[in-house]
């Protein structure tokens, strides 16, 4: 194939592509830090939702406190020893749990931290809730911004990530749906999903990240699955200073190939912020337009969606981003003036909804771009072509009556009042249970 980089165009949305729209959010999930200095801070996810809030986005969507994720719905991937791990330690008691914590790989840049299980409950809690949603027809879009966690491991942290919900999801998700796709734009490979599915059909992973002296040190073009799952993991390893025309150039014809040979029922989308330009551990130089065309690019498909958050480690950059594409799902183009919010003062001083790419070098050549999607077609081409499964309904618990009661649920204001008054207009009883 030839390649060639268009042109970037301002992003603009169809009229009359209404999406039903259930963006979950859970208020203490901004309580939580992983200690002082280390770059990733829940904070960034209540600082978009502020923004999200003050667009009056809320209007627009069904908005959601989902139940934290139980420890026996974790285990539907992890392990019992690490999840039992996970709620047990704290930073109080960390020295008697030394052992575990090697083996289990918390400490340093996974630390232990106060809240860290209710922390992953509320992660895990809005991805199988999401999916949940979706099973069901409640909704055409999914959001949560506290997932999108994709380097934890069966019986690992990793990256900053401790429980996959994003591996929960897509395990909700196969309960209905015979084939998921999984698309990363993180700049960090997403390892952690692949791993979980590497030798299925049943689910298609493709992450578009740096690749190189660069964490976690996979994701090469030639690790594409192996067994069943065998060209169903497709990588696409990029280099420093990629921008959003070279970006879309790329993302576009790999997914809309995927899509044609794939066809999956589900998608599931990872929009982790730390691929764009000026990120403090980034190395991409995406506009936040570039990031949000592949938002849109994939809500263009018309296929049950759930969105994540991921990592993101300039923290005003992030919230505006997902801000923008949270109006984007929603069909709706945001003005670039800010309103005001309650973190006004992070976004001088411009204050405008606006992430831009700066002056750094692109790396990526056209001849190193055109060899990665020639090789990536030729894998796609021996795959099999829409693989079909025998899918028989697996039901939920006993007490779960989720999907015969009527859902009730409300678009609401989340500004005023408290929390819990907040829980009884978000979460009506037997909403989800």
């Amino acid at each position: 194939m030839v390649y060639e980089a268009k042109p970037f165009d301002p992003i603009t949305v169809k009229p009359n592509e209404k999406k039903r729209v259930a963006y979950f959010y859970d208020a203490d999930v901004g309580n939580y830090a992983y200690g002082a200095g280390h770059p990733m801070k829940p904070h960034r996810i209540r600082m978009a939702h502020s923004l999200i809030m003050n667009y009056g986005l809320y209007k627009k969507m069904e908005i959601y406190r989902a139940k934290p994720a139980t420890k026996q719905e974790m285990c539907q991937f992890h392990t019992d020893e690490y999840i039992d791990f996970l709620s047990r330690v704290t930073p109080d008691n960390l020295e008697m749990f030394k052992k575990e914590s090697v083996k289990f790989n918390v400490g340093d840049d996974c630390p232990v931290f106060d809240g860290l299980y209710e922390y992953c409950s509320i992660s895990g809690g809005g991805s199988m809730e999401g999916a949940a949603r979706l099973n069901r027809g409640k909704c055409d879009v999914a959001i949560n911004y506290a997932g999108g966690l994709h380097h934890a491991k069966k019986s690992e942290a990793s990256g900053f990530c401790y429980l996959n919900d994003i591996v929960l999801g897509i395990i909700e998700l196969l309960r209905y749906h015979p084939r998921v796709l999984y698309i990363d734009i993180d700049v960090h490979h997403g390892d952690g999903v692949e791993e979980a599915f590497y030798t299925t059909d049943r689910v298609m992973t493709c992450s578009f990240h740096k690749y190189g002296e660069f964490f976690p040190g996979t994701g090469e073009l030639r690790d594409i699955g192996v067994g069943k799952g065998k060209n169903y993991s497709v990588n696409v390893p990029l280099r420093d200073g990629i921008d959003d025309a070279t970006y879309r150039s790329v993302f576009e014809p790999v997914i809309g190939k995927i899509m044609e040979w794939y066809q999956p029922s589900a998608v599931v989308l990872q929009c982790g912020g730390d691929s764009l330009s000026g990120d403090r551990l980034g190395c991409f130089n995406l506009s936040m337009q570039g990031h949000a065309n592949c938002v849109n690019y994939v809500k263009s498909f018309n296929i049950p969606m759930m969105v994540v958050g991921g990592g993101g480690y300039t923290m005003r950059n992030v919230a505006r981003t997902w801000c923008f594409e949270t109006g984007l799902l929603n069909n709706v183009v945001l003005d670039e003036e800010l309103p005001y919010n309650d973190y006004y003062e992070y976004y001088g001083p411009d204050y405008k909804l606006q992430v831009r790419s700066s002056n750094m070098f692109n790396v990526n050549s056209p001849e190193y771009l055109d060899n990665i999607m020639t090789s990536i077609f030729s894998n796609l081409e021996n795959t099999k072509y829409a693989p079909s499964v025998q899918l028989n309904n697996v039901p939920r618990d006993p007490e779960d009556k989720g999907d015969e009661e009527e859902d009730t649920a409300e678009a609401i204001d989340t500004k005023g009042g408290s929390q819990y008054a907040r829980d009884q207009i978000i979460e009506k009883e037997n909403e989800f249970y």
